[in-house]
């Protein structure tokens, strides 16, 4: 685990035992670093901390991490999936993440936006958001943006990311994030009620472990593009080597890219779904 990982799921321990209710929301979502975790086969709520115990689960016999089968990861789970792009697109990218992860806010600010604005809003993809809580102030987090709605979702999740080393700090987590939650619209009422919300917080542990146990997931932001994982440092460019439909930039002979000419066209390579 990252060093600012730690820091992040240390600072979790200061919020008391939460649960939230559900609700959706839309906006925007970011991160792309990894943060190594051990693996999930059982779930235990400690202090507020999510402690996960160990496993190999989505792993090959030789521990290489295996690609999904799409409709199984698009399969309905324990809450509704959050989506933003048009549901008939013919690529799809999920990404599960954690609200505290310093390496998804960073996705969130540095490379969603482009990722968004050239193949989302374009129709070229559907991105789904999935919850992959590290620590209790991380499902917390998860469970105040399903608190504010379908409308407000992304918008709440965005507003996390942006924010999130205002209120990702020790011993005060939760006093912060109530004032995030204030910000948003929130009374103390309705943030009590959500993060007393037993029945979400269990189904955002469970998202979590169906994540870790079925697809492997060990690490946040962890994506999957038409079921084949996503490898690399997660930029812009590592994305769209791996989109169905689009333009595919030129390779330069060391191995970078630059864009085709002018007027040129390339073979779009992959295929939607698997």
């Amino acid at each position: 685990m990252a060093k600012g990982e730690k820091k992040a799921a240390a600072q979790a321990g200061s919020g008391k035992p939460a649960s939230g209710s559900p609700a959706g929301k839309e906006g925007v979502q970011s991160k792309t670093g990894t943060l190594i975790l051990g693996a999930v086969a059982a779930a235990v709520l400690i202090g507020g901390v999510i402690y996960w115990a160990s496993s190999n689960s989505g792993t090959s016999a030789t521990g290489e991490k295996k690609d999904s089968d799409l409709s199984e990861l698009l399969a309905p789970g324990p809450l509704p999936d959050m989506a933003l792009g048009n549901a008939d697109a013919p690529n799809i990218i999920v990404e599960y993440a954690s609200m505290t992860c310093p390496h998804c806010a960073q996705f969130e600010k540095d490379v969603f936006p482009e990722l968004k604005t050239k193949y989302v809003d374009t129709g070229k993809v559907r991105f789904i958001f999935r919850e992959f809580p590290l620590d209790g102030l991380a499902a917390r987090a998860s469970m105040l943006a399903r608190c504010a709605g379908p409308d407000r979702y992304f918008p709440i999740i965005d507003g996390l990311f942006q924010t999130q080393q205002s209120w990702v700090v020790q011993e005060e987590g939760m006093e912060k994030l109530l004032q995030f939650a204030r910000q948003a619209g929130f009374s103390k009422e309705s943030f009590d009620k959500c993060m007393n919300d037993k029945d979400l917080f269990n189904k955002i542990v469970e998202v979590r472990s169906i994540g870790h146990e079925k697809f492997g997931v060990d690490s946040t932001p962890s994506f999957f593009i038409n079921g084949k994982r996503l490898k690399g440092e997660h930029a812009l460019k590592d994305f769209e080597a791996m989109l169905a439909g689009i333009d595919k930039p030129a390779a330069t002979p060391d191995g970078g890219a630059t864009p085709a000419p002018e007027g040129s066209t390339s073979q779009p390579e992959g295929t939607p779904g698997q």
